[in-house]
């Protein structure tokens, strides 16, 4: 769906290219990652497969068509949720919807139905100056499905949401993965990349440092070791035990027969952890 060669893209005015000789694919059906700090250029590059930026260096092909030669109806075949979205404030949720469905030529989705699945459909009349911006937020995703899009661009999907609306989202965006339609997300937040995206790319700097599933990256990246903790006459005690061998390890054995374990896990790395070792950087 999308095959990315050689991407160099400089602003205006400026010396040093946003984006270095970036090469991806990203094929039907799957939700793709950009992960890095603000400023690594996850938003110029959403911004250049979406068609606002244009005067790129390199092959930017979206269902197979040059992103430089695109026309209007690439629009009825793309939805994008910005991370700060703007709405008429004095029109209703509803209004705004029937706004933005008029303007595609195709089929469109039932505004009232979007809002119920994201839990909107009691705020359909309020006005959208009255709306919280996880509200906003949910009413942007919304907006993004109107036009039923094979492709969907989402900035910060779950930004501003609390747990359980964030939960909410994240399970309609697994939802429109399996209907088929492919996802790409730009964000900072590690954990709902590991909890939705198929494979995530690090970006740092305007280039790609690593791409792969997180699961992959996790398990190439952590340690091979079990850590336990248990109680010994009511103190709590930590012990580590390889994972090769871990069935016939008779101190590992012992313990979970003898002791109160509380807790065992794998010592398997964190996305950020492994974001931090692999481009020197912290997230903000």
């Amino acid at each position: 769906m999308i095959d990315v060669r050689n991407l160099k893209f400089t602003y205006p005015g400026q010396t040093e290219p946003a984006i270095h000789r970036m090469d991806f694919h990203i094929p039907k059906g799957e939700i793709f990652g950009f992960l890095g700090p603000s400023g690594a250029g996850k938003s110029t590059t959403q911004k250049i497969l979406i068609g606002v930026l244009k005067g790129y260096q390199g092959n930017v092909k979206v269902m197979d068509k040059e992103i430089k030669d695109i026309g209007p109806d690439y629009y009825e075949r793309i939805g994008v949720a910005f991370e700060f979205p703007n709405f008429y404030s004095k029109f209703s949720v509803l209004e705004n919807l029937k706004l933005f469905r008029s303007l595609y030529a195709g089929r469109t989705e039932d505004p009232k139905g979007l809002l119920e699945q994201v839990g909107l459909d009691q705020a359909a009349n309020l006005r959208v100056s009255q709306l919280s911006k996880g509200m906003k937020m949910r009413l942007n995703f919304c907006r993004a499905l109107l036009n039923d899009p094979d492709i969907l661009f989402l900035d910060e999907p779950t930004s501003g949401l609390d747990p359980v609306n964030a939960k909410q989202m994240k399970d309609l965006i697994l939802e429109k993965k399996e209907e088929g339609k492919t996802v790409l997300i730009t964000t900072h937040n590690m954990q709902a990349a590991e909890e939705i995206c198929d494979r995530v790319a690090f970006i740092v700097d305007g280039q790609i440092k690593l791409i792969d599933s997180p699961r992959e990256l996790k398990l190439r990246k952590g340690q091979k070791r079990v850590r336990v903790e248990y109680r010994q006459e009511g103190e709590l005690i930590s012990a580590a035990f390889p994972q090769q061998g871990l069935g016939d390890n008779e101190l590992f054995l012992s313990l979970i027969r003898n002791y109160s374990i509380e807790t065992i896990h794998s010592q398997e790395a964190s996305l950020e952890q492994i974001f931090i070792e692999v481009t020197g950087r912290e997230l903000a």
